[in-house]
């Protein structure tokens, strides 16, 4: 926890994140893996073609990190545990920590979920840190999962905070102390920014968050545009929302993908592979009961190149125009290529008032 910090009554924003998630429930399943290199990804065996979903703190301190390929996981860690990745758990897991989130007896604390394994809770004490230790406690006692809890007056500050209390401690951002304590670190380590955006601002010389912040509005609209220009501006300040938003999260669309063991090499087989993927999803956006606007197809070529193609339609629920469009952006697929990996992606039509969000993507194994 951050030492000297003055506490008042006034809205706080805390980001709960789960300690190595996916890699806490396989040892709450196993616990003889407790304390063990453990890998979660594809099918589990390392042998196969497939990426890291996470792996335990005992595992990346050997350098393993998500989104890895198996096999690179392996020779990094030859005496780790490897597991398939099991979605209906981690599910299972995240809903019993959220209801844990929802079911705290602070007056006026409000959720916001961002994913399976972290949320934002917005309260008003005069003591963020005795909170985030009963969160901390509470999360603990109902399902045996660990968690860190950033502390911040602002959405991201909060989040940035999480990385300085890994593993299970707490910390705390605020303008007083952004630029002391984030000013020096790369525009990389900030939420948001991507080594993609991080690389078009080095181009301007645009290396620290301090940079950043105190950089020329109009050089980031001109690289960035008149809205995400100033949007990394507020980011590098450490400015974002200062109030929880509990409108009920909705997710923008759907997706599956598939990684094969052996690559595609015929256009058949490419649109075979499609069609399936295509029947997965639209099981999926049936239970949401909203019909399709944009379908978009990815494609891995080998060795690893990844190319997206998209088409936004009228919006629809027949099953039959949306694998038509979906079989059409099949064929610009590049047929003198070899294809390693298909994933399709449904986006949906938003009901009035819905907070727009993604869902994880489903391996079709």
């Amino acid at each position: 926890m951050q030492t000297g910090a003055v506490t008042t009554t006034r809205p706080w924003v805390l980001h709960v994140d789960l300690d190595q998630f996916i890699a806490a429930v396989e040892v709450l399943r196993r616990p003889e893996l407790a304390g063990r290199q453990v890998v979660v990804g594809g099918r589990g065996d390392p042998t196969e073609r497939g990426v890291v979903a996470t792996a335990s703190y005992e595992a990346r301190e050997l350098g393993v990190g998500s989104g890895m390929p198996l096999r690179t996981a392996a020779r990094k860690a030859p005496d780790a545990v490897f597991l398939p990745h099991d979605r209906e758990a981690y599910e299972a897991a995240s809903a019993e920590v959220m209801a844990v989130l929802r079911g705290l007896r602070h007056p006026g604390a409000r959720v916001q979920v961002l994913g399976w394994d972290e949320a934002f809770v917005g309260a008003t004490t005069e003591d963020p840190e005795a909170l985030a230790r009963e969160i901390q406690g509470e999360v603990l006692r109902h399902t045996d999962l660990r968690c860190t809890v950033g502390i911040g007056d602002s959405t991201v500050r909060a989040k940035n905070a999480t990385v300085f209390g890994k593993p299970g401690g707490t910390f705390r951002l605020t303008r007083e102390n952004w630029l002391t304590v984030m000013g020096p670190r790369p525009t990389r380590d900030l939420w948001g920014v991507g080594p993609r955006v991080s690389a078009r601002l080095a181009a301007h010389d645009i290396l620290t968050v301090d940079q950043l912040a105190h950089a020329d509005r109009e050089v980031l609209v001109q690289e960035f545009g008149p809205r995400m220009g100033p949007w990394y501006l507020q980011l590098g300040r450490g400015e974002g929302a200062s109030e929880v938003d509990d409108t009920p999260w909705v997710a923008r669309g759907h997706s599956r993908e598939q990684t094969f063991q052996r690559d595609l090499e015929e256009p058949e087989q490419v649109r075979a592979a499609v069609q399936e993927l295509v029947a997965a999803v639209l099981d999926d956006v049936a239970a949401e009961g909203r019909p399709v606007v944009r379908v978009t197809l990815k494609v891995r070529y080998a060795p690893f190149l990844t190319r997206s193609y998209g088409r936004t339609i009228p919006a629809t629920d027949d099953r039959a125009t949306v694998t038509a469009v979906a079989l059409t952006l099949a064929g610009r697929v590049d047929p003198d290529r070899r294809v390693r990996l298909v994933g399709v992606h449904l986006e949906m039509t938003m009901p009035d008032g819905a907070r727009e969000g993604t869902t994880p993507t489903r391996s079709a194994w």
